[in-house]
């Protein structure tokens, strides 16, 4: 027998299959060791066949499985060649994806321990021996235990109780909870007469897509459940996908209260083993949803009959590592493989999926209504410049003060959005204009008062505080622009006695991080809860009445052209968080700039009327969804190099350039944004195209081959800087 393998180097020039003969033993998606040059590797077994077209004594042989199991089931295998395809990457980077990373790498694997329990005549132990009998009682009220434990607890009176068959030991192997003891209060599950509509609409429609457009706490997330417990009575699985890791454990608490150890979780936070775990109870069928982040896209569940995407308007669904996946191109592989319905829910679609579904490319369902008919929250807009002329300093409004302290004393609680962690934005000398910048990005450091130190948020480097500039000397330095950690500060000094949390990339380190931040808001242990963008998304807090957004039109002003979309989307989000119980909710919204057309559609939660204002702008002006925005990114620790490589990659696309020229809108080399992030140097080639036939040939124009230079193709990237 003959297998054809991948092998698990990710370099193009290897990118083929290689025959090797096997054993019985070996089966399709199975990591195998294989000779391969002078070395042995790891390869992926992609199919078996009884002969090979090479001479029989030139094939090496496998020399080992190294599970003894398949890894890869069959969809992913069926599938790898269209993503490598579709990303033009190796094989083996997207194999890669299938597996958690340290299972690659063999640092990772089952986990056993054993276990005892009474199964003999109690009466064989000698009245003397106190300790045996004390165990005996352990196990006779706490039922079977870890032998680990009863050894610590007992000393060595357990061999003797096994010896005599007192008790039995079994060694067992035993799953690593990522969030144990996380589970939801099971409550009643009746769908209002528009969440049952939106049911029978997905259910029933012949397009694979349907995109679940409801605003926010309109109770999509029932809708999913619904369908996704339908799914798993006709024996089928699913797959759920959330965009942040903050999201993960609320929604987890919400599938195993309703599906209880069906539910696993896939994502980066988890420890290698709580991963694995969790891969292998879903690879093995134990568990039928797969919830999680991005990667989640790739859980290796058989059989789907349902994928959920939530908030599908979310940046961080892009990937920004090679492959530069999009979640939602391999939801639609998995999805069509398995005949299975595709949902997209957001109170704020982008637009270019809205625009498909608007051309019924995608089913359309919306939801127009709050749960039991709840109103939308009270935005109030606060024009900042007026309150800077009133010798207001503050981050806080009168406006927003006023309203903080109404929500305060009558026991509600309250959410304030400002999407910039640490201290202040940067540091500057009044003397000169010297700003902090870090020494291996060029970007400008953020102050963060509680380690009193200075942080580039692009590498995490920390410097100490400047206690003089070290351009001229003078010790003159300010602190620049306002961050969640100077809010905080603020708050303090305002509402001594109130209890404020704080929730951004700072606060949330560890797996857990964002669970007790946000059970400790939800078990009303704080009043405040003060974050980014973290907060803005998917939860539900019944007590929040006021949301106070700081500094609404900070995103309005950057350069691309999703600027004003990520801004309504951003506001419309963290709005709809407020007065999602019984009492009607309340909007602050802070802005320099109140009369923008942006801002007045997201205080008036008039998505239709911000998606006919943004369509048209971008038809006008030919950006996506009306042109694709191709951009080569030349990345190297040596500036010379990197040039030389973009000289190189720029003469080539010339020539894709010089043969599509009707189909170029815009092309030209330059410095990326950002010039350098973690000591690599950033040039790009940026492209604008009204069509699909220049690509093939721009990935190919990207190729090139430099020690220290990387180069690499993104289609519409998610962040431009």
């Amino acid at each position: 027998m003959y297998c054809e393998v991948i092998v698990d180097v990710a370099h193009s020039d290897v990118d083929k299959i290689f025959d090797y003969a096997c054993d019985d033993g070996i089966v399709a998606g199975m990591r195998v060791a294989v000779p391969f040059g002078n070395r042995v590797t790891t390869g992926f077994v992609m199919r078996l066949k009884p002969e090979t077209d090479l001479p029989k004594e030139k094939v090496k042989r496998v020399l080992r499985a190294e599970d003894d199991f398949p890894a890869v089931n069959a969809e992913c295998l069926a599938l790898t060649e269209k993503i490598a395809a579709r990303y033009r990457c190796p094989k083996a980077l997207v194999l890669r994806l299938f597996l958690p990373s340290e299972m690659r790498t063999g640092k990772v694997g089952e986990v056993y321990r054993t276990f005892a329990r009474i199964s003999g005549d109690v009466s064989l132990i000698s009245p003397r021996a106190k300790s045996q009998r004390a165990l005996v009682e352990f196990l006779a009220e706490n039922g079977e235990t870890d032998t680990a434990l009863l050894n610590r607890k007992f000393g060595g009176a357990l061999k003797p109780l096994v010896e005599k068959g007192v008790v039995t030991i079994e060694k067992r192997r035993v799953f690593r909870d990522p969030y144990r003891g996380v589970a939801g209060e099971v409550s009643e599950h009746r769908l209002t007469e528009e969440q049952n509509c939106a049911v029978v609409s997905i259910e029933e429609t012949d397009k694979t897509v349907t995109l679940l457009h409801g605003v926010t706490g309109s109770g999509k997330t029932e809708i999913y459940l619904t369908l996704i417990a339908r799914q798993l009575a006709l024996g089928k699985t699913a797959i759920f996908l959330v965009p942040e890791i903050s999201l993960t454990p609320q929604m987890l608490s919400q599938l195993r209260a309703r599906f209880g150890a069906s539910a696993a979780i896939l994502h980066s936070g988890l420890s290698a083993g709580e991963r694995f775990d969790e891969w292998r109870r879903l690879r093995e069928g134990t568990a039928r949803i797969a919830i999680g982040a991005r990667s989640a896209v790739f859980a290796p569940v058989e059989n789907i009959g349902m994928i959920v995407i939530d908030e599908e308007h979310d940046g961080s669904y892009s990937s920004e590592t090679s492959p530069r996946y999009n979640t939602f191109d391999i939801a639609l592989l998995r999805a069509k493989y398995n005949g299975c319905k595709l949902v997209l829910g957001s109170a704020t679609p982008s637009v270019e999926t809205y625009r498909r579904a608007q051309q019924g490319e995608f089913s359309l369902v919306t939801l127009r209504n709050r749960i039991n008919r709840r109103p939308m929250p009270d935005v109030t807009i606060v024009d900042m410049r007026r309150e800077v002329r009133r010798g207001n300093p503050s981050p806080f409004s009168n406006a927003l003060r006023e309203k903080l302290t109404a929500c305060l004393n009558s026991g509600n609680q309250a959410i304030l959005f400002l999407n910039r962690r640490g201290y202040s934005q940067t540091v500057i000398c009044r003397d000169c204009g010297y700003v902090a910048k870090c020494e291996h990005c060029d970007v400008a450091l953020t102050y963060h008062s509680e380690e009193d130190c200075l942080k580039c948020h692009y590498c995490g480097t920390k410097y100490h505080m400047l206690s003089a500039c070290p351009s001229c000397g003078g010790t003159h330095l300010s602190y620049v622009g306002t961050g969640t950690q100077k809010v905080v500060g603020e708050l303090k000094k305002l509402y001594p006695s109130a209890r404020i949390l704080r929730m951004d990339n700072d606060t949330t380190s560890g797996k857990e991080g964002h669970l007790n931040i946000l059970k400790q808001f939800s078990e009303r242990k704080a009043d405040i809860l003060v974050g980014t963008q973290m907060v803005a998304k998917g939860h539900d807090f019944p007590l929040v009445t006021l949301v106070g957004i700081l500094d609404a039109d900070m995103s309005l002003h950057f350069p691309d052209y999703r600027s004003r979309e990520r801004t309504f989307q951003l506001i419309t989000q963290v709005a709809g968080r407020s007065g999602r119980a019984q009492e009607r909710g309340e909007v602050v919204l802070q802005t320099y700039d109140p009369e923008n057309f942006i801002l007045r559609f997201a205080c008036d939660y008039d998505y239709e009327g911000f998606y006919d204002y943004e369509v048209n702008l971008r038809a006008a002006t030919a950006f996506p969804p009306f042109a694709k925005i191709v951009r080569v990114m030349v990345t190297g620790t040596d500036e010379r190099e990197a040039i030389d490589c973009l000289k190189e990659v720029y003469t080539n696309l010339e020539a894709v350039y010089a043969k599509y020229s009707d189909d170029f809108l815009f092309f030209h080399k330059m410095h990326a944004p950002i010039k350098r992030i973690q000591n690599k140097f950033r040039y790009q080639v940026l492209m604008r195209i009204t069509g699909g036939r220049p690509l093939k040939e721009i990935y190919a124009a990207a190729e090139a081959h430099y020690k220290n230079t990387l180069v690499y193709v993104e289609e519409n990237p998610s962040n431009l800087s």
